[in-house]
């Protein structure tokens, strides 16, 4: 969620408890009242399958009995409802985007609509970096990218203007325990690989000479960003 709140009890002083703060008068009768909304509730959305819930040791319903405690001690008149998203199998996307669609969360359906309608204007020359639905678009047409090859390209353009070293693509894009894990110099011939099938554009990706490589804004290529687009920080 965009707003995250700290769960912590509120703190009383001593002052506080002997002087009240003195009630708000009551609006005279058939005064005009404003139209003022307040919070009645929250949601929060957790994107999480069973098996990464069972690689981490636990399981949803664990999860949310663990959350109903801890809201029963810290309100205890608090009223709670859990529901599980349930997609089909092999759903692609980030598991909270699925959640907040099968939720039926208004700013996700929006978010969704949007996007079919892009896909109706798709730019009929030039690439299309589609990060929110992982897929390439090469003068219209949707590029046989592998997943190793799309997180490449998707490093790169999340870090424009910034030259990227070998040794922080393969610190990044494969884990320390990967039976596949490349040399530095390994990244020259994934970086091949991807620039052959960008064709006439693969000068997209730069390269800096002694140092790795580089994605600088192109006047060829449109990146959608998307909804749930990973954080250059966190990736």
């Amino acid at each position: 969620m965009s707003n995250t709140a700290l769960l912590e009890r509120p703190a009383t002083t001593a002052s506080a408890r002997t002087q009240p703060e003195p009630a708000a008068p009551l609006p005279a009768a058939g005064a005009d009242l404003p139209a003022v909304r307040s919070p009645r509730g929250f949601a929060l959305y957790v994107g999480l399958d069973e098996i990464k819930a069972a690689e981490a040791g636990v399981s949803l319903p664990l999860l949310v009995d663990a959350l109903r405690r801890t809201l029963a001690e810290l309100a205890p008149g608090a009223e709670t409802h859990a529901t599980v998203a349930l997609a089909p199998h092999g759903s692609g996307g980030r598991d909270l985007d699925v959640v907040r669609l099968a939720l039926q969360e208004p700013g996700a359906i929006a978010r969704t609509k949007a996007a079919a309608e892009e896909d109706t204007t798709d730019e009929e020359s030039g690439v299309t970096v589609d990060i929110s639905r992982k897929r390439v678009l090469i003068d219209g047409e949707s590029a046989a990218f592998t997943y190793k090859e799309f997180e490449l390209l998707q490093y790169l353009v999340l870090r424009e203007g910034r030259t990227i070293e070998r040794s922080e693509l393969v610190s990044a894009l494969w884990q320390a325990q990967d039976d596949e894990t490349p040399g530095e110099r390994t990244i020259d011939v994934h970086v091949r690989r991807l620039r052959a099938k960008l064709g006439r554009y693969e000068d997209i990706v730069r390269t800096v000479r002694g140092i790795g490589y580089r994605f600088d804004r192109h006047a060829d290529v449109v990146i959608r960003y998307g909804h749930g687009t990973p954080s250059p920080d966190r990736f």
